[in-house]
């Protein structure tokens, strides 16, 4: 028999029991906490000759440069070159939208760079750019989105999302609410801060590692800063110690300047910030104001929300638009609106420019909408829970943008799961018992849902390449578009590629991301990221299982993998294959704000119960309780930590991360006051809930999606809603017994720290009916 004649086919994988579905540890957890794992920069500091960079960073939030003098930096012992706008042989700037200059003639916020020092130390780098001396003419800078909003200071695309006849709608309600809501954006506070190298090989390629979440793009900005082509600059994610999103735009410039010094010095280049560095030198979660007006009828039923959202999108657009396109896309969270219109526009101000982080705008659209309800419920005199529960999309409604919204009643179910599991109409009736009798210390208890839609806004992204290889003693290894920053997204694929060739996990292994094995990748990102690797690994692994069920045949049926494999070679089959994938199905009109920007929605459901004392406003969460759709799990173990570090972090979002800036007419306005960990609070041990009971949502397959699983990496963060409206229902329990004070709304700030819930006490105890 030959590989030409007619065969019965036979499968042809192995026969070991599926992957995926198993409860696995993260593929690098021991490397993790055993300090084994390599990061880009424990890479970098032991290369031979390596320089190391530090940026001569602006004292001014806008300031125009009117000399740079870099000769006294070479009079510094260690000092070996002072990079500056007159090095770049290619194109200056780093950022997508040509509006960030890599070294600028403006300083755009407190702590821009405008040079950078390469140096035989760090400390030599360090002093010689302290040597360097810069001329400033001070520039008005606008700090604040009030501000801004009040100078009309906006940049970029202003998108409407309308749907119906939002002032018929509001005329014919029965109530009609206003108000307006600020509300904070976050620091990233990855473990391992921005950090890259770059050397220049022997025939003049370049090649740069990267704490990056998206390698093409940090080849393209590289390539033309160098003014070469992308093919002559290699780009490698060997992995990162947390990104959120803040890895996604801003690592480009970093590499970029390693990149160049490299080219120019012929030694390596490291660019490793310090915490400090990069607290102050990179974006962070966009802040917003939002003004509304929101009208119901007598059942409190939502009617018509009209609303204006200002993202403050800092100095320049990064990822400013989609992000602002996301919040309103998602300012319904998962509430049925009938009628409605929503403006968005982005402020321009001198702070570092504001950028991608987990959620991508989702969270701040959503926080809108439940802020609002919130605050209503005690106007409509309804239990905020049950003003939720009547507003929740039924199967059959379509969102603001026309997406039908499938299998609403998910979403149903998770809630009343949710209700159940955790006792809430008992805990409610306890909840209220121990307020009667505690007038300085109270309870709140709240429930609150979440649908997020899966897939990249900008629908070119959703494709994605892989490369699987099998070695001829059968073991594989796999290569493919996206980066691991610790969510587990290796290990999933691993277990996508053991489970569709029928092989033990520990047979395959993942090689580091880089762009000269999957080209044009996408950013890892939008949580997309196992939905589109995991569905271009398993494409390639399918082509090799076709190439191989004539050699199963040749082999015999009791051939093992490795045989099969073997034969495979002898008889010249091909024993490696391109996978790819693209999300079918969706549409976007950016300018209409129309079409299915979504291959799905991801849905949850959490509740809370939190204490807080009068005297300090400090507080605690006493407990949470969890219900989430992730589909069939691709890997429960990881999907369990991403629920749960996403609950945490969303709750460190809206209670305690405070990011403040000086706002004050002095020579420090615009210099981020929060610009450390002893100034910056981020959550640790002591702030999760005392008692986390994590359920999946059971009997939700998800068709057309790699193994019927669904993304797991942003929409739980939204869950933390639960914590800050059991706040809110907290300390309205502080009201007078007076009629008519119950039924005023209760404002709440964001975040709400004990400092935000001790003022919000004391407003509530002045109230009178």
């Amino acid at each position: 028999m030959t590989l030409t004649d007619p065969v019965v086919p036979a499968p042809a994988k192995a026969t070991a029991p599926p992957e995926v579905g198993r409860a696995l540890p993260h593929e690098a957890a021991v490397l993790h906490v055993t300090g084994r794992a390599l990061y880009t920069d424990d890479v970098a500091i032991g290369l031979r000759g390596v320089l190391h960079a530090h940026p001569v960073s602006s004292p001014h939030a806008h300031a125009r440069i009117t000399r740079l003098e870099v000769a006294p930096a070479y009079a510094v012992a260690g000092v070996v070159r002072v990079l500056t706008a007159a090095d770049v042989p290619g194109v200056n700037d780093a950022g997508i939208k040509h509006d960030e200059p890599l070294f600028p003639e403006v300083a755009m916020f407190h702590g821009h760079a405008v040079a950078w020092v390469l140096g035989e130390s760090l400390e030599a780098a360090r002093l010689g750019a302290a040597a360097v001396e810069v001329d400033y003419e001070p520039l008005p800078a606008v700090v604040t989105v009030r501000e801004a909003i009040e100078q009309q200071s906006f940049q970029g695309a202003r998108p409407v999302l309308e749907r119906g006849d939002v002032a018929a709608g509001l005329a014919t309600s029965a109530h009609v609410i206003e108000g307006e809501f600020e509300f904070a954006g976050q620091e990233h506070f990855y473990l391992e801060t921005h950090a890259s190298y770059a050397v220049v090989e022997d025939d003049g390629q370049v090649f740069v590692q990267s704490s990056t979440q998206h390698p093409t793009e940090t080849q393209e900005i590289v390539a033309h800063v160098l003014g070469l082509a992308s093919h002559q600059v290699t780009v490698q994610c060997l992995r990162m110690g947390g990104g959120f999103g803040g890895k996604e735009m801003q690592p480009h410039g970093f590499a970029a300047i390693a990149a160049l010094g490299a080219s120019l010095t012929g030694r390596p280049v490291r660019v490793r910030l310090t915490r400090r560095q990069d607290m102050t030198m990179t974006g962070k979660r966009h802040g917003f104001h939002a003004s509304w007006r929101v009208g119901f009828d007598d059942d409190g039923r939502l009617q018509a929300l009209e609303a204006t959202l200002t993202a403050d999108g800092g100095w320049s657009l990064d990822l400013s638009e989609p992000v602002l396109s996301r919040a309103l896309c998602h300012i319904d969270n998962a509430y049925w609106l009938p009628h409605l219109r929503v403006d968005g526009r982005i402020a321009r101000t001198n702070k570092t420019s504001q950028t991608a982080f987990r959620g991508f705008g989702g969270p701040q659209g959503m926080i809108v909408i439940e802020d609002i309800l919130g605050r209503c419920a005690p106007v409509l005199g309804l239990a905020p829970e049950e003003l939720r529960r009547r507003n929740l999309y039924i199967e059959g409604q379509a969102t603001p943008y026309g997406q039908p919204v499938r299998h609403a009643e998910r979403l149903a179910r998770a809630w009343e799961q949710v209700l159940t599991g955790s006792g809430f109409a008992e805990r409610r009736a306890a909840v209220a018992s121990s307020n009667a009798q505690n007038p300085h210390r109270k309870r709140g208890l709240a429930i609150t849902p979440v649908k997020f839609g899966i897939s990249f806004n900008f629908t070119a992204f959703n494709q994605a390449g892989a490369l699987v290889h099998v070695y001829k003693d059968g073991s594989v290894l796999i290569n493919h578009g996206g980066t691991e920053m610790g969510q587990g997204l290796h290990t999933k694929m691993r277990q996508v590629a053991a489970t569709a060739l029928g092989l033990p996990y520990e047979r395959v292994r993942l090689a580091p991301t880089r762009t000269d094995k999957v080209p044009n990748t996408s950013a890892t990102a939008a949580s997309s990221g196992a939905d589109l690797n995991g569905a271009a690994v398993k494409d390639a692994c399918e082509q090799i299982l076709a190439r191989l069920v004539p050699v199963r045949a040749l082999a015999g049926p009791d051939a093992s993998w490795e045989e099969v494999v073997q034969r495979a070679y002898l008889e010249r089959v091909q024993l490696w294959a391109a996978g790819y994938y693209r999300t079918e199905g969706l549409t976007w009109d950016a300018t209409a704000m129309r079409g299915t920007p979504f291959k799905y929605f991801a849905y949850g459901v959490a509740a809370a119960e939190v204490e807080v004392d009068a005297f300090t406003g400090a507080y605690r969460v006493c407990r949470v309780d969890v219900v989430h759709d992730v589909g069939d799990s691709l890997s429960p173990l990881i999907d369990l930590g991403q629920i749960e570090g996403g609950l945490v972090q969303g709750i460190g979002w809206l209670t305690l991360e405070d990011l403040r800036w000086d706002d004050a007419d002095g020579p420090a306005r615009g210099r981020l006051l929060t610009a450390g960990a002893s100034t910056y609070k981020v959550p640790s041990l002591s702030e999760l809930p005392a008692e986390l009971n994590v359920a999946l949502l059971e009997r939700a397959t998800e068709d057309g999606v790699v193994h019927g699983s669904k993304a797991v990496g942003e929409p739980p963060f939204m869950l933390a809603f639960c914590v800050r409206e059991a706040l809110r229902d907290a300390v309205a329990a502080f009201a007078p017994a007076e009629d008519g004070a119950s039924r005023r709304p209760v404002e709440l700030a964001s975040p709400a720290t004990p400092e935000a819930v001790y003022w919000a006490v004391q407003e509530v105890r002045s109230w009178t009916g």
